[in-house]
């Protein structure tokens, strides 16, 4: 009987097996599910302690989960252009807000449609040139993050994912939700007493007024997840389809957004499989926005090429591997956006080194200097504000901190003795980046760094 019993067994271990080799080789869809402006620490699977997010964290219960996920850069053109060349920000050519990628790049679209996938693209665009990114528009979702209107349809999207059950398909759905504009939601669900605020926010009633209508938007972007996987579900689909969520970059109240700070550059990231993913699982692996179109393009049966600085993580989604980087590597130009204040930064999945290229200069974004609670910050007169409010404007030209310690990096460890070697190690690794790259560092972050004026390299300064 226990032989008997060993046999059924293993049987069913061997079908299961079978099942997932079976997954490996078929190519499956693709959905990629991008949101905007949203801090990863308000995903309710990352500790969310003011809101849900109910939709979000099926997925992840579905799924895998990576904690150490990250942005090349805190704004959103740049974030997309990243993720849609699989290239670092300086190589692309798109590397600040309201910039365009180089001639020549391939991007998803051009590189999926070879593979014989149809790719089309819901929602945001923040995309340059458009006619670099030949992405099918999907109906259905608001392309403009200044919206009055927080309705969504599925239509297009059902009309998309069901057109031809031969033809595999790739669907970006990028959000216009959560920015911090207070447009849509309904923040009057939430008790502006009892809110909980993340350290590195000043505490004022204007701030808390500005988050509750950030994490009202927040509930409209879980709606947004639970009703693609709803479809997907509803067309018999979603077992035959991978599925990730990204968070972007972080919101736009201070200390995230515009910045190399672990807020700003830190992503939630979840991955759930066509039967390749283990249900459940958590990885420590450090991934970046640039592994995912190679990740895509090798599932769709291609080569990712040399061309992208990007590598797949399908060792990591398959359970086959439980490490995939080094380092993170991660930059701000500031140019439109203000006057230039280059950053550069590295981080190892605890200890991260920021470089603020030039320290005497004053750290302006124009976009927010008008923002009523910033300027209510600024009204505080307290120590901590004056802080919070002091490290905004004025950085040194070194950071480094312990992110396991203080993950809100309030405690700058550089220049300290027992820090030495790391902050060395990662400032060696920062500065081989930039060569490989050919960042030049100060002299990106100008007019001058538009790819039409741009050299393809240049000498990174010392």
């Amino acid at each position: 009987m226990n032989l008997q019993r060993t046999l059924m067994l293993g049987g069913f271990a061997a079908a299961a097996l079978t099942g997932q080799q079976a997954a490996a080789q078929k190519r499956p869809n693709m959905v990629v599910i991008l949101a905007d402006d949203c801090s990863w620490y308000d995903i309710g699977c990352y500790g969310a302690v003011n809101n849900r997010t109910p939709h979000i964290d099926s997925l992840a219960r579905a799924g895998m989960r990576f904690t150490n996920a990250w942005n090349s850069v805190s704004t959103s053109v740049p974030t997309r252009h990243c993720l849609y060349t699989g290239m670092y920000p300086i190589r692309n050519g798109g590397h600040y807000n309201l910039s365009a990628i180089r001639e020549g790049v391939e991007t998803m679209p051009v590189r999926l449609a070879r593979l014989g996938y149809r790719v089309g693209l819901a929602g945001k665009w923040h995309i340059h040139p458009k006619e670099a990114f030949p992405f099918e528009r999907v109906p259905g979702f608001a392309v403009n993050c200044l919206t009055k209107d927080p309705s969504h349809t599925m239509k297009g999207v059902e009309e998309f994912i069901s057109r031809d059950r031969e033809e595999p398909f790739c669907l970006v759905v990028a959000s216009v939700n959560p920015p911090v504009h207070g447009t849509c939601g309904d923040p009057s669900k939430f008790d502006l007493g009892k809110l909980v605020l993340p350290p590195h926010f000043v505490d004022t009633p204007q701030t808390r007024k500005s988050y509750a209508a950030y994490l009202a938007e927040i509930d409209l972007l879980d709606r947004e997840v639970g009703d693609v996987v709803r479809v997907l579900r509803e067309r018999e689909l979603l077992d035959d389809t991978l599925v990730i969520f990204l968070s972007e970059q972080g919101t736009q109240l201070t200390g995230a957004k515009w910045t190399n700070w672990n807020a700003g550059v830190h992503a939630a990231m979840i991955a759930r499989g066509d039967g390749r993913i283990r249900p459940g699982r958590t990885t420590d692996a450090i991934v970046q926005y640039e592994d995912i179109l190679p990740t895509l393009v090798a599932l769709a049966g291609g080569s990712p090429d040399r061309e992208m600085d990007g590598r797949s993580i399908a060792p990591l989604l398959e359970g086959r591997s439980d490490r995939h980087r080094k380092y993170a590597f991660h930059l701000h130009d500031n140019y439109p956006s203000g006057p230039p204040y280059p950053i550069r930064a590295a981080g190892d999945g605890r200890y991260r080194l920021i470089w603020n290229l030039t320290p005497d200069q004053r750290m302006i974004a124009k976009n927010m200097e008008n923002e009523l609670w910033l300027k209510s910050w600024k009204a505080t007169d307290t120590k901590h504000a004056k802080f919070i409010v002091g490290r905004w404007y004025h950085r040194p030209e070194f950071e480094l901190y312990d992110t396991a310690a203080d993950p809100w990096e309030l405690t700058n460890l550089a220049g300290k003795k027992e820090y030495a070697r790391i902050q060395a190690r990662l400032f060696r690794a920062l500065k081989k980046w930039m060569r490989e790259q050919g960042d030049p560092g100060i002299g990106a972050d100008t007019e001058q760094n538009k790819p039409a004026n741009r050299p393809a390299q240049k000498t990174v300064q010392p």
